[in-house]
């Protein structure tokens, strides 16, 4: 067995270490001895292979955390966007010699406008608050190019937390208005909170229940009849794709999530992709550059005096929208639509199967989503949404989104998609059914089979202790 001693460590003085980064080190940050650990490939496979057993991922089993899509990525788009064609190309080669790529690009806005029912899209934004804050933008600088003084953003209390954020952080005053008494937005609190200083309503359609938002057309009105913009949070568009689009409920800008809706991988902090579709009006505000088509040849130009600019490096992370791409032309119009219609009736199934056990507000039919509480089971027992998500770790199924949204008492959100597969959402609807039964010690304290157990995650998020119990480096 290889063990790492001294002997094994290569020994860098500071000297050595000022000449490697070719920078000075202020006195007050530099060691005297650097060790940099040389250790056996052998090691380093079996410490990674490790720590990936002790994770898990949607190869791994269902995934349903609500409001996130965690669908399967399909193995096909990582072999196109391995392909050397993809993966090696540079944004500083000349135009010329990445066709193929603004060709993709190109075709991909305009399916993307057609999947959304919008006019025109840009691919720049990283991931889907990103694209909330380049929507923003694209909102304020319209109403700014109109001369009117707009600084305020209408967002019912059920949006994803990233909404307000990105109104706030363009220096918008965010108002919220509460939901009604279905779970729905509360039209009369609408109308009284909109006005001349209105620049948008956001809203996510599903919502985050998982109910679709059945009066979209009122809300509209009302909206556009204040002069405001409608924004459409796509967090949800797995919905409704195929099937609808929010340029038919009159939304005037779009975000898409390429790594929810599209089979792209989701989270680990990216890359992922949020582009932007706009109705006609918006076009001029579009980030730059811009594909464009002349003759036979593909352009990147500069999109007008009207533009919000760059809001990404380059063209954004071009092989995520790839992998969205390949997606698409897979699954074909009739394949997006038998997408949504199989995420809503899992979504359904399972809500059907522990309705009895955990309390499901706000209506009956839902969409690809649905909230459940566990207030009766903290009421009786003490056992709380936390205890239910943790517990379900042991059972071998990945927890789904707790605490969120914040108008329903012990929330768990689920979100099974498309991908799961009946005898799945039996085993998973049995766990849950088998936890609200269980000794509430046992549940209150678990998880119990997992590489690390119960945590305290104030403490933790304040103080993280990172092991390293597989490879030590030596100081």
């Amino acid at each position: 067995m290889y063990t790492q001693t001294k002997a094994h460590v290569k020994l860098i003085t500071t000297a050595d270490a000022t000449n490697v980064t070719g920078t000075d080190v202020p006195d007050e940050l530099r060691r005297d001895v650097l060790y940099i650990p040389n250790i056996p490939e052998s090691d380093v496979v079996r410490h990674y292979t490790r720590l990936a057993s002790m994770n898990f991922g949607i190869d791994n089993g269902p995934y349903p955390l609500g409001s996130c899509t965690m669908k399967y990525n399909p193995k096909y788009a990582d072999r196109i966007v391995s392909m050397t064609k993809a993966s090696d190309i540079h944004p500083y080669q000349d135009e010329d010699t990445v066709q193929g790529t603004l060709e993709m690009m190109y075709d991909m806005e305009r399916k993307l406008s057609a999947i959304t029912g919008m006019d025109a899209f840009t691919l720049q934004p990283a991931a889907g608050a990103h694209g909330e804050f380049t929507a923003m933008l694209m909102v304020k600088a319209y109403h700014e190019s109109r001369g009117e003084i707009r600084d305020e953003v209408v967002i019912p209390d059920s949006a994803h937390g990233t909404n307000p954020a990105s109104a706030a952080m363009l220096g918008f005053k965010v108002i919220e208005i509460p939901s009604g008494p279905d779970g729905s937005v509360d039209i009369d609190a609408l109308k009284a909170a909109v006005s001349k200083r209105t620049a948008a309503f956001m809203l996510t359609n599903p919502n985050t229940l998982g109910m679709f938002e059945k009066n979209i057309r009122e809300v509209a009105d009302a909206v556009h009849g204040s002069g405001a913009l409608m924004y459409y949070d796509g967090a949800n568009l797995n919905a409704i794709m195929g099937v609808t689009t929010p340029g038919k409920m009159n939304f005037d800008v779009v975000h898409v999530n390429v790594h929810k809706t599209f089979g792209a991988p989701h989270g680990g902090g990216g890359p992922g992709s949020g582009p932007i579709g706009v109705k006609k009006r918006l076009i001029p505000f579009l980030p730059s550059p811009v594909i464009r088509k002349t003759g036979e040849k593909y352009v990147m130009e500069d999109n007008g005096e009207l533009s919000i600019g760059k809001v990404k490096a380059f063209y954004g992370n071009v092989l995520v929208v790839l992998r969205g791409y390949a997606y698409i032309l897979r699954m074909g119009t009739e394949g997006l639509s038998d997408a949504t219609v199989r995420a809503v009736l899992n979504s359904n199934y399972l809500k059907e199967c522990i309705k009895d056990v955990y309390e499901v507000p706000f209506g009956d039919l839902k969409k690809h989503e649905f909230v459940a509480s566990a207030s009766d089971l903290k009421k009786e027992k003490g056992i709380r949404a936390l205890d239910v998500a943790k517990r379900m770790i042991d059972h071998g199924i990945h927890p789904p989104t707790i605490y969120f949204p914040m108008l329903v008492e012990e929330s768990m959100m689920f979100e099974p998609t498309e991908d799961c597969s009946l005898e799945e959402l039996d085993d998973m609807a049995a766990v849950l059914k088998k936890i609200a039964s269980e000794d509430p010690a046992v549940v209150m304290s678990a998880p119990h089979n997992s590489s690390v157990s119960r945590v305290d995650e104030t403490k933790a998020a304040k103080d993280a202790i990172l092991s390293t119990r597989y490879m030590r480096i030596i100081q």
